[in-house]
């Protein structure tokens, strides 16, 4: 019979109970043999091997009682640990004693220093009653009592994001720039950690969440109809009467009637408010109650854009002037990915993949902004979003197919920003015009940095070193290198050395075209048109409004720091959301990258159709 034991080395150790009792009988008889010896009378000779020389002689041995050690291990041990002893005293005395310079953590980077500027510029932006530590000395509570007066049935729209340089509050980008925000915190929750940034994000994402459950019934299960605006800005056709584009006031000081504006057939509003809902479900997930509302919410929003059809901006809208969408088909991608994401119930993931609307949405043809996420088409946000899926879960049938055409896409689409190609062109600087020259190109090319950053880390967590374009491979590097000299150039590494980021650097935008920073806090209350010698002074603005990143500059890297130009000077949520994004993304350690799970926590497991059985063998 053999017994086995683990080998140390992998093999089988084996021992032989047959040669174990062998072993015992052979000592058993050379103890006999010894008594054997002993009993006989010994002669001198062998009394004196035995008992050797008469003399006393050194004890090889030390008794301690328990144990008898031989006497040369006994005072080389003691030795040993007496010197060992002292040799680490004097040690500890020389370091305790030596001045030293700690260095526990390198200095934060670049983008970790601009990260916490960049989300500052959402406290500036915050409406009605603030916390207590919103820490921008210069905002007070404002706009308190929006929805009150309204003849619509939202009585209370305290809260929220003003959208800009205004007071409007507008759903539609601002529910855009919190689904962004969530992203980046599911995907780099651990960067955010690290740049101690965590609990600031997500109070901000709540804030904004907190306002958009008020802007619909959020405990029903079906709506017909959606609060998307509050406060307004005409100024066409000589409107003279006071409204928040025509006045310049701190909003602090507003005293003129903010309406609201309300949809009932506004399929891209509906689920893009979806989106933000469901992404902030993932993101407070560890506070059940919270994330539950949110997620019944959400579901509510994306049953009313499925039912009951139309843009939200259509009908010369005050919404069609400034933030006109061009289409819900995208929305319904974005936001079927993100609910699927928030449940786990496959019948959103059925719809976001359902060939037709991706069509619809565009996923299927190019065109000059093909590829170009923004606060209006979120396509290109969907297809790596859905991309991750393939990547990480790879569901197979029946979703592969269009799967494979979005990952497919999202590597076009990322080959399209490499400045190889001539998809788009670049400024003398290397800035990529993602708008075609048009302005205000900032907003765009922060989203498209994120995403190259994104993307590059989902590739390096799938264990692939990059992809293809056309018949040449590019490392995932390429990406990243892309996404830095983008987001270095609005840093301040341009040709006029101008850092887009206000605060940031020595060099940055001074007469921002924004209300409550041009005016300066001082007792004195400007009235409507009272403020409008702030808006038109050449003086630098009394408050600085940290953190906000302008429009941009224009095609040929030129920038006027100029309040009235608004195409220049004027910093949106939008905007701030995806530099936010694409700062985090490259924080920090790039061995951080993403949190692969988290995102799928709520994703049952999946089990791909099995074959069929085969056929029953016959003789």
């Amino acid at each position: 019979m053999s017994m086995y034991g683990r080998d140390p080395w992998g093999g089988p150790l084996e021992i032989n109970t047959a040669d174990s009792a062998t072993d015992d009988d052979r000592s058993r008889n050379l103890q006999d043999l010894d008594r054997a010896a002993l009993s006989r009378p010994l002669d001198e000779t062998q009394q004196s091997w035995l008992l050797g020389p008469g003399e006393q002689k050194k004890k090889k041995y030390v008794d301690l009682g328990c144990i008898i050690v031989s006497r040369k291990i006994f005072v080389w041990t003691v030795g040993t640990l007496l010197v060992s002893g002292f040799l680490a005293g004097l040690i500890t005395l020389i370091v305790k004693t030596v001045p030293r310079h700690h260095h526990p953590h390198p200095p934060p980077d670049n983008y970790t220093l601009a990260l916490h500027k960049a989300l500052m510029f959402f406290n500036a932006q915050r409406s009605g009653k603030l916390p207590k530590h919103n820490n921008v000395s210069w905002r007070g509570n404002s706009c308190t009592r929006d929805g009150q007066g309204s003849s619509t049935i939202f009585k209370d729209l305290s809260g929220g994001y003003y959208d800009a340089g205004d007071a409007i509050k507008f759903n539609f980008p601002a529910s855009f720039a919190m689904t962004m925000l969530s992203w980046s915190v599911i995907e780099y929750s651990a960067k955010y950690e690290a740049a101690g940034e965590l609990n600031h994000v997500k109070d901000i994402i709540k804030w904004g969440s907190d306002y958009l459950l008020k802007t619909f019934n959020h405990t029903a299960d079906s709506i017909n109809t959606i609060a998307t605006q509050v406060g307004e800005g005409d100024t066409s056709g000589g409107n003279t009467s006071p409204n928040d584009h025509y006045c310049w006031m701190r909003p602090e000081d507003i005293d003129y009637d903010r309406p609201v504006q309300t949809c009932s057939s506004c399929s891209d509003l509906g689920a893009e408010m979806a989106a933000a809902l469901a992404a902030a479900s993932i993101v407070f997930k560890d506070n059940k109650a919270y994330s539950q509302k949110l997620v019944h919410g959400a579901k509510t929003l994306f049953k009313f854009s499925r039912e009951q059809r139309g843009r939200y901006s259509a009908g010369g809208s005050e919404a069609s002037i400034f933030y006109n969408s061009t289409s819900y088909w995208d929305e319904f991608v974005w936001g079927g990915a993100w609910l699927y994401y928030a449940t786990g119930n496959s019948s959103y993931l059925q719809l976001a993949t359902t060939p037709g609307i991706a069509k619809h949405a565009g996923a299927f043809w190019g065109g000059p902004d093909y590829g170009v996420l923004s606060w209006d088409n979120k396509l290109a946000g969907a297809q790596v979003l859905l991309s991750r899926l393939r990547l990480f879960l790879s569901p197979g049938y029946p979703y592969e197919e269009i799967l494979r055409t979005f990952h497919n896409q999202t590597s076009i689409v990322m080959c399209s920003y490499l400045p190889f190609f001539t998809k788009f062109n670049h400024t003398k600087g290397g800035l990529i015009q993602l708008n075609h020259g048009r302005p205000q190109p900032l907003q765009y090319v922060v989203n498209a940095a994120f995403l190259a950053t994104l993307y590059s880390d989902y590739l390096e967590a799938a264990d692939t070193p990059g992809w293809y374009c056309g018949p040449n491979f590019y490392s995932t590097e390429v990406l990243r290198d892309f996404a830095k000299k983008q987001i270095d150039y609005i840093l301040g590494k341009n040709p006029r050395k101008m850092s887009y980021l206000v605060g940031f650097g020595n060099h940055y935008p001074k007469r921002v075209h924004h209300r409550g920073a041009s005016i300066p806090k001082n007792k004195i209350k400007y009235n409507c048109k009272g403020g409008w010698k702030w808006r038109d002074t050449n003086k630098p603005n009394p408050n600085t409004i940290v953190g906000a990143m302008v429009a941009g500059p224009d095609k040929h890297d030129g920038f006027h720091d100029v309040r009235m130009n608004y195409n220049y000077t004027e910093p949106t949520l939008a905007g701030n959301a995806g530099l936010v994004a694409a700062l985090v993304a490259l924080s920090g350690e790039k061995t951080t990258g993403i949190d692969k799970n988290t995102i799928f926590s709520a994703v049952p497991p999946m089990f791909p159709t099995p074959p069929p059985p085969p056929a029953p063998w016959k003789p």
